[in-house]
């Protein structure tokens, strides 16, 4: 299952006391908007504890039309990357000293 927007902003609304129902939607695409201005400008943005958004450059290079075969040379081009924080990552992957008795059981050694 995929978390939308339209359920994070419902998510955000019942999790925060002050916003009302018709502001959390809103409120959400403001921030994406300000997360795409961001890295439009050229910049990172890092949210702790969660991960860092990256804007890097591809530099042109030799590519092919799968259906011709043709050559042709693909245009210079900008990206945006994910990189994990630490802390997600240890969340979603616990070591097994980590997990709790039940949930360990399933991991012999």
């Amino acid at each position: 299952m995929t978390l939308t927007k339209a359920k994070l902003a419902e998510k955000i609304q019942k999790s925060v006391w002050d916003v009302k129902p018709s502001e959390a939607p809103r409120l959400l695409e403001r921030v994406v908007e300000i997360i795409k201005d961001t890295l439009a400008g050229g910049e990172d943005v890092l949210i702790s504890g969660f991960g860092k958004f990256e804007v890097r450059r591809k530099h042109p290079r030799q590519g092919r039309n799968p259906q011709t075969g043709d050559s042709l040379t693909l245009r210079q081009r900008q990206v945006v990357v994910f990189r994990i924080s630490s802390t997600l990552r240890r969340k979603l992957n616990p070591k097994p000293e980590e997990l709790s008795p039940p949930a360990r059981a399933w991991r012999r050694r």
